[in-house]
């Protein structure tokens, strides 16, 4: 009977120590690599939305999330080294912050899920099969970025009904160019604008063009040059805009906030935090193959009164009503 008990004490023993050592093994760390074309100071408001995104399911960087920021300055061939990277590190997720991002991701992996948080034409593109069962690794979130721009021409046209001539600052780089031209010529038509086509590949292209644009006397301007050359110089394009007396629309409302005249276009925050809801429900176990891909959801148009009284423009009643922020 001694023995037994003996036996069963050392038992129990063993149990309780075993259950204490499993509940002192640290939770498992959650690694996410997230690639982008654009600067990390470009994009203040869509890493914070995708942090808080995560917070809110419960990931403290720090605790159980760690965070790899890779950032290539819009350049291909460095866009692919840093996929690499990320690959060899084993990370849990790549999330891809633009199609360049994403399209390096691809070829850099078949196996590591990959959470698109802007994929533009995500079909188009070849990145999922369709959105309902994208079939591979990739899911996440399209745009149909190219289709808003007739959008913001028509914006444009209503605040100042008197614009005939308006000068396109785009960029051949970008993947959706040629649709975005096309949305552009059959809304022109329709409004009976004649368009100037300014083609930006590099952040030096974008001060020579307003002054073509001043002296072809455009009307206003549409800009639309890729964030990855642009973003960390939106004040500076917000004044040369304001310096050539010019109505301009942006596609991102961060130019709004740094003294552009107004903006259109889905909400780069709301589209961070619902890529954090992918990364979570992968982090789960769901397969990406099995995840539809989603589209934006949330749009904003962004009005600054102060940069439309440093042009003399007097923004029309039925246009102020319609804006989600005005900035005085």
């Amino acid at each position: 009977m001694k023995n037994k008990i003996a036996v069963l004490t050392c038992c129990a023993m063993l149990f309780a120590l075993s259950v204490s050592t499993e509940a002192q093994q640290p939770a498992k760390i959650a690694r996410i690599g997230y690639l982008t074309a654009d600067p990390l100071s470009a994009i203040g408001g869509t890493r914070n939305a995708f942090r808080q995104g995560l917070r809110e399911l419960g990931y403290v960087e720090g605790k159980n999330l760690v965070i790899e920021w890779r950032v290539s300055e819009g350049k291909p061939d460095h866009e692919l080294a840093l996929a690499s990277e990320l690959v060899r590190l084993k990370v849990d997720v790549i999330v891809g912050g633009g199609s360049l991002s994403i399209r390096a991701a691809r070829q850099a992996t078949t196996i590591i899920p990959i959470v698109m948080v802007n994929g533009g034409d995500a079909v188009g593109s070849g990145f999922v099969a369709n959105l309902a069962r994208p079939g591979g690794n990739i899911t996440g979130l399209a745009t149909f970025r190219p289709e808003l721009s007739g959008k913001r021409l028509e914006l444009l046209k209503e605040t100042v009904p008197k614009i005939s001539h308006v000068a396109v600052l785009a960029s051949s780089i970008s993947q959706d160019y040629a649709k975005v031209l096309q949305e552009l010529d059959t809304a022109a038509g329709a409004f009976g604008m004649t368009l100037q086509y300014l083609d930006i590949r590099s952040p030096k292209d974008i001060e020579i063009a307003f002054r073509d644009v001043v002296k072809g006397r455009a009307d206003a301007v549409f800009f639309r040059v890729p964030n990855s050359f642009a973003g960390s110089q939106r004040p500076q394009i917000a004044e040369l805009a304001v310096k050539s007396r010019l109505p301009a629309i942006y596609d991102r409302a961060e130019y709004v906030e740094v003294g552009g005249l107004m903006s259109y276009g889905v909400s780069e925050t709301d589209l961070a935090r619902r890529a954090a809801t992918y990364v979570d429900t992968i982090l789960k176990g769901a397969k990406p193959a099995d995840l539809p891909v989603e589209q934006p959801k949330k749009f904003e148009f962004v009005i600054n009164l102060k940069a439309a009284k440093q042009i003399g423009l007097t923004i029309p009643p039925n246009v102020l009503a319609r804006a989600d922020k005005v900035i005085k």
